[in-house]
């Protein structure tokens, strides 16, 4: 075998070791899955095997779930046969999957798991369908769970079924529905493991409960099973479910159907038997595999951005290179997240201000991030020592004399930059790259300031550094593919999502973000109440809404770009109808959003915020009648249109070029509906002439937002998608 080898020692009982080659971790392909059921036919039929124990050969991961390109692969197939067709040939390759795992558990011998790395998804499945299940305790790293539904789709190997068969309903919800992750201590805790140990004792351990259980069954096998916490019709359960459908619908707005589909599985199997349970889970995979929102989401939230994250924008030619030494210049809340982050990822870090006070408050950031991860058991204070020991607060310019990279992260000012910009090369080596952390600034301007703009790069970090995934590297004009290669070599070694676009006013995610904003005060000055604005925003799929996101990013910020673009563009500066709701909250009230606590929310000491009760004034014509409110249906539709069509003439002026980066720079820059796979699967899924049909009703009533770029029209024309004129299909054609 390829992915597992098969030992029998002396007791007659077989270890088999999964270690997949050519891959850093383990994981469920079919040939995975193929091999796995060669050798459970192998301990079934040999009398000479007495019981099983199932390890990893690597210590990071047991296995880290299944091979979601082969889904996508398993549905290009199914695409093209008839509707009736595709769901028979689906749900026979899906069903394979939940065979193999039946057909262990009943092989009649003692099966355990030595869990000696992190078990997700269906590599956690596997698990459950032994007998017995012993975890390394002493592996930091190790975490066990059911993640499905964060990328689109349910447990197919059997999770929703046994899950709750070993934990109870209510238990099994809340780590599938929310796909968290667990230590060996909680899964403990909650049942869905026997017994931890150290990882060199794990093996024996196992085979020691093989040899002393050898007529195990599961405990949904045997005689007079009961359900923990009772089923959908018993007293205690069926308060579970009663509760657990409203949950879902609050959480989701119904736009998540692998939340929904995951509830029936676990309603419907758990009043039958486990094979049945398993037909039905089958069922709904096979079905949810069909939906759209599954198959963007696999594909931008899993294999783009898996793909993004190794790098995969590095252009042709270019190597990967060490990022060991960089400066940050300037300690703010901006630089102090650089600055941390890059500290956590090994990386020795130069934290440069004016001051040498306000380079500690920058370290201090560190500092306090660092004690809450120590707090939390997420790390030890010698590592938190170590990472904090790689920030050196100074004054001096001459410490990027051996600085990889040296990022600017100053105010937005044009001419503050530039003289940091000219500061800084007078100490950089020639091989150095300088990165501009700019939100709106176009880089080939900035660049002027710079005497090599071969080796200048916008570097665009989202706030809070920490939290945020996504980094944007803008090109200059003259900007050099050894300096992309090298900023790319920066953001993957710090975990961020690196997406690369040309230069531009608000480059790619700003641009798009402010079309959000934009619509949410459009709306306000139409009449409509500020609490529809909001909720149909969230109902739409977007994480806040366009005021409270106006009022995150601080409206003095908003107010200072006004003032920068009027200055910049002069007469050709188009003021829409952002321009005086900004001026007037700065200028008249002073409402600078949750940062003065008074924004177009008021933000009270508790934690709490209100809409502010005055925002009527802003409405042109006066506030809507009640029965004149649009519907929340036609609020989404705006917001969404007005993103997803920016997005598209960001593509068509070449801002974007690879539609991936497009639609994963949409979920993670500014949270654009993930279950739509991002701004332009949005598109491709409405498909392009349905999509342009929509937008020109909407240029008729709500103007520019809504009129489509030409390549949107020839799209429409000829039956394109994205995907299809510019994905990889394309490039390899």
């Amino acid at each position: 075998m390829k992915h597992f080898t098969l030992e029998t020692d002396k007791d007659g009982i077989a270890l088999i070791t999964f270690n997949s080659p050519d891959v850093t971790m383990n994981v469920l392909s079919a040939g995975v899955i193929e091999e796995i059921g060669e050798w459970v036919e192998t301990i079934t039929v040999d009398d000479a095997i007495k019981g099983v124990v199932i390890t990893s050969g690597r210590d990071n991961a047991f296995c880290a779930g299944a091979d979601l390109s082969g889904l996508g692969d398993v549905f290009g197939a199914a695409e093209k046969l008839s509707a009736d067709e595709r769901s028979a040939m689906l749900y026979k390759e899906l069903y394979n999957f939940n065979a193999v795992f039946r057909k262990l558990e009943t092989c009649g011998k003692p099966v355990a798991a030595a869990i000696n790395g992190l078990a997700l998804g269906g590599g956690l499945e596997i698990t459950l369908a032994c007998h017995f299940r012993v975890v390394a305790n002493d592996n930091p790293k190790l975490k066990l769970g059911l993640p499905e539904a964060m990328v689109g789709v349910l447990p197919g190997g059997g999770g929703t079924q046994r899950l709750p068969r070993l934990i109870g309903a209510m238990n099994a919800f809340d780590l599938m529905m929310q796909g968290k992750m667990i230590s060996a201590d909680k899964a403990l805790a909650l049942g869905i493991i026997h017994e931890t140990a150290p990882g060199a004792e794990l093996v024996a351990k196992a085979k020691a409960w093989v040899k002393a259980n050898p007529e195990a069954k599961q405990p949904w096998d045997q005689d007079k099973f009961k359900i923990p916490g009772g089923g959908p019709y018993h007293p205690k359960g069926a308060q579970t479910f009663m509760g657990v459908a409203p949950m879902i619908r609050k959480n989701t707005y119904g736009n998540y159907p692998a939340q929904r589909y995951i509830m029936s599985c676990v309603y419907e199997g758990l009043q039958v038997d486990i094979d049945a349970g398993l037909r039905i889970e089958t069922r709904y995979f096979t079905k949810l595999m069909q939906r759209p929102e599954s198959r963007n989401m696999i594909r931008s939230i899993f294999l783009s951005k898996q793909s993004l994250d190794k790098a995969g924008a590095r252009p042709a030619g270019q190597k990967k290179g060490a990022v060991d030494n960089i400066a940050v210049i300037g300690a703010g809340f901006m630089g102090a997240g650089i600055a941390y982050v890059s500290a956590m990822a090994g990386i020795e870090v130069s934290l440069v201000d004016v001051d040498i006070a306000g380079a500690e408050k920058g370290k201090a950031f560190a500092q306090k991030e660092l004690a809450k991860r120590v707090s939390r058991k997420k790390m030890d204070q010698a590592k938190a020592d170590a990472i904090l020991a790689r920030i050196h607060p100074t004054t001096d310019y001459s410490v990027m004399k051996d600085a990889d990279l040296v990022i600017e992260a100053v105010f937005e000012n044009r001419e503050l930059k530039a003289k940091i910009t000219k500061m800084a090369e007078e100490h950089m080596p020639e091989t150095s790259v300088f990165g501009s952390n700019t939100s709106t600034l176009p880089i080939t301007g900035l660049a002027e300031a710079s005497k090599r703009p071969e080796n200048f790069i916008g570097v665009h970090f989202f706030s809070p550094v920490h939290k945020m995934m996504l980094v944007e590297l803008i090109v200059g004009k003259k900007t050099s593919d050894y300096a992309i290669s090298r900023a790319l070599d920066f953001v993957t070694k710090i975990r961020k999502t690196p997406i690369v676009v040309s230069d531009t006013r608000g480059f790619y995610a700003n641009r798009c973000v402010m079309r959000y904003i934009e619509q949410g005060m459009a709306l306000l000055s139409e009449g409509v109440y500020p609490a529809l604005i909001e909720n149909a925003a969230r109902m739409a799929g977007m994480p806040v809404g366009p005021l409270s996101l106006q009022d995150e990013v601080a409206i003095d910020l908003g107010y200072k770009i006004l003032k920068q673009t009027e200055e910049d563009l002069g007469p050709e500066a188009v003021a829409g109808p952002t321009a005086p709701i900004i001026r007037a909250m700065i200028e008249k009230y002073d409402r600078k959003g949750r940062k003065n606590g008074k924004g177009f929310y008021n933000y009270s000491d508790d934690g709490k915020k209100r809409l502010w009760t005055e925002l009527d004034q802003f409405a042109v014509n006066g506030v809507l009648a009640e029965d004149d409110q649009p519907t929340p249906a036609y609020i989404k539709e705006r917001i969404l249109y007005a993103q997803a069509i920016e997005a598209a003439r960001c593509m068509a002026e070449g801002i974007v070029q690879d539609p991936r980066e497009a639609d994963v720079g949409s979920i993670l820059g500014w949270g654009f509906a993930p279950y739509t796979g991002g701004a332009l699967s949005y598109i491709d899924t409405i498909g392009a002439a349905d999509f342009v049909k929509r937008a020109d009703e909407l240029a008729k009533t709500s103007g520019t937002p809504y009129e489509v770029p030409d390549l949107l029209r020839d799209m429409a024309k000829n039956g394109e998608t994205f995907y299809g004129r510019f994905g990889k299909e394309k490039k390899a054609a």
